[in-house]
């Protein structure tokens, strides 16, 4: 029978309930970290992404609504992180879509939600859910932990390969900088939350559930852009994967 955890046990088991499941490991991803994409594959990942990314303020204010008042510091990070996103500078949604119309698409595009795929739309739907259902500490924990925090190990791997393979500016590519270092702290926050407010065995347990679940179905949208858009132009032999 499982008991209750130290910070620093439930630390440990929260990173490893994640671990071996990031999205770094799908094919998409493999296949962008090494430059075989074409700018128009990376077109198809902005016109998903915005739909599962866009609506995280909205995910984070039905959360803000549900915390229980006495978390302040929970409230706190809930709300300075939806003005991040929306009006704290420029709105992490004009900069993806900047980047979608410099790999070629256009705003209208990546705007549409028939041009999502239906595991983003899943994705995008498993989030709503959590955010509007889910024990807060609970859904930070699946939120924040299990999806925001891989962000920053993502798009390190990916943005230099941006500039350097397919030649992309600074100002395109902003929208991966500005989320290496802001996801980097949200996810710390969010760690730092989770550790402080999980205090049952039970809610420990579901925390660390939802952490693996968030990283799966992150690591499985990713894997789902690979067979809905490049899997007949780049074969996993030439990623150097197993079938």
């Amino acid at each position: 029978m499982a008991e209750l955890m130290n910070r620093d046990e439930f630390r440990t088991a929260l990173e490893n309930a994640i671990k071996g499941k990031s999205a770094n490991m799908s094919p998409f991803s493999i296949a962008w970290a090494s430059g075989k994409l074409s700018r128009e594959h990376l077109a198809r990942w902005a016109e998903n992404h915005y739909h599962y990314v866009g609506p995280f303020a909205d995910y984070l204010g039905y959360l803000y609504a549900r915390m229980p008042e006495q978390y302040t510091d929970a409230k706190d990070f809930l709300l300075a992180n939806m003005y991040e996103e929306e009006i704290g500078g420029d709105r992490h949604t004009d900069l993806l879509i900047r980047f979608a119309e410099a790999c070629g698409t256009t705003r209208e595009r990546v705007i549409d939600p028939d041009n999502m795929s239906p595991t983003t739309r899943a994705l995008q739907s498993w989030c709503y859910c959590v955010a509007m259902r889910e024990d807060p500490i609970v859904a930070v924990a699946g939120l924040v932990v299990g999806l925001e925090s891989q962000v920053p190990s993502i798009y390190r791997k990916q943005t230099p390969t941006l500039r350097d393979k397919y030649g992309f500016t600074d100002e395109e590519v902003e929208f991966f900088d500005l989320h290496i270092v802001s996801d980097e702290i949200h996810g710390e926050r969010g760690y730092q939350i989770v550790l402080e407010h999980a205090d049952t065995v039970e809610l420990q347990q579901r925390c660390l559930r939802i952490c693996e679940i968030g990283a799966e179905m992150r690591l499985l949208y990713t894997t789902a852009l690979y067979n809905d858009y490049v899997k007949n132009e780049i074969s996993l032999e030439e990623l150097e994967l197993a079938a």
